[in-house]
């Protein structure tokens, strides 16, 4: 019981990156949230949501997570990652 406490407790404290993946020809909407469901199941990704209009798509993910693993998710989809950047917040 403590071991599943202490690994909860650890889960909670997790620090996230928010990220932004820039993405060339996101067609729908579908698209878009297709390719966050995807990300979303790299281990360590809290959350994604795609925007096709804009092109992007937006992640919670802890540190672990790197640029290469977010770009495998594109492979062979005939979409192109064009960044992946830190997202800033409100107050920097």
């Amino acid at each position: 019981m403590f071991i599943d406490s202490l690994a909860h407790s650890q889960r909670l404290f997790t620090e996230y990156m928010k990220k932004t993946i820039t993405v060339d020809d996101l067609c729908c909407q579908r698209c878009a949230e297709q390719m966050a469901v995807k990300i979303a199941l790299i281990d360590g990704v809290r959350a994604a949501k795609g925007n096709y209009k804009k092109g992007l798509i937006f992640i919670d993910a802890n540190e672990n997570v790197t640029d290469e693993q977010i770009k495998s998710v594109f492979e062979g989809t005939g979409m192109n990652v064009l960044s992946i950047e830190k997202r800033k917040g409100i107050f920097g």
